[in-house]
């Protein structure tokens, strides 16, 4: 892989708690417009290695760097979480974050609040400028929404919504950002056959359209191998195998720690 085509990459990343390495000097990069998975057993550093990316969590070692929205790349250890949501990088969590005493439509306006331009005097006073910002960012709202197929209940309290309908709205809300790369912590976690086969053609929508990379963890191996372009395969906060589908499928260390087969 060239120096020049990667959108993020993780270089040497560790960190440990209380003396236990969580994330042990694990280095991947992946592509622009890739899918690419992180799988792992249960423990074995996956949404670790998702916060550190984030800044969520300091690294105790390592460099993560990013190509952000203006092409340049850029090491994100040390920046705060907001600032790397402004260069491109935006993430879901295992836990639905939706406020539920809301509409639709404003829970997924809640994720263009870093976009906002207008100043919080203007916001006070509704002023033209503040109101000019508000109606672009509605309209955006509500594309994105027709572009998620949840136009028709953009004006219902997210209270209340089946489990597969706020999954959606979580993913509209990374869209109000205009995402370069996108990372689902879990996203088929819940779904059933037939939701998680429209999350797959989502995603991959999402990629092609949008010109945006997705990083996912997910425990549904169908759907990983279904939908990955590649996989990262680690167990203990070390790196296994990094591969396509059929390869990870076939290397004989995941098969041990990840699908639990061996010598019996």
């Amino acid at each position: 892989m060239s120096k020049h085509d990667f959108i993020l990459k993780v270089e040497d990343l560790s960190i440990a708690f209380g003396g236990l390495k969580a994330v042990d000097s694990l280095s991947f990069e992946i592509k622009e417009k890739e899918i690419f998975g992180l799988i792992g057993p249960n423990g074995a550093g996956k949404t670790t290695v998702f916060n550190c990316i984030t800044q969520f969590y300091k690294p105790d070692r390592g460099r993560v760097y990013f190509r952000n929205k203006d092409g340049q790349i850029e090491d994100l250890v040390g920046k705060k979480p907001h600032e790397i949501i402004s260069k491109g990088l935006v993430r879901t969590f295992q836990n639905i974050e939706l406020i539920r005493e809301l509409s639709v439509i404003d829970n997924v306006l809640v994720g263009s609040h870093i976009e906002f331009k207008a100043s919080l005097f203007s916001q006070l006073f509704r002023l033209p400028k503040a109101k000019r910002e508000e109606e672009r960012l509605r309209r955006k709202a509500e594309e994105v929404l027709k572009y998620m197929g949840l136009y028709h209940i953009k004006d219902q309290l997210v209270a209340g919504q089946p489990y597969g309908i706020l999954k959606k709205i979580e993913l509209a809300r990374t869209l109000m950002l205009s995402p370069r790369m996108i990372i689902l912590d879990e996203p088929a976690a819940g779904l059933n056959d037939t939701e998680t086969l429209e999350l797959i053609e989502i995603v991959r929508e999402i990629r092609d359209k949008l010109n945006t990379t997705i990083l996912l963890i997910e425990h549904d191996m169908k759907f990983v191998t279904d939908l990955c372009d590649r996989i990262c395969a680690i167990s203990f906060g070390k790196l296994l195998a990094i591969g396509t589908p059929e390869e990870i499928q076939a290397n004989e260390e995941v098969q041990i720690a990840y699908l639990g087969k061996g010598d019996e």
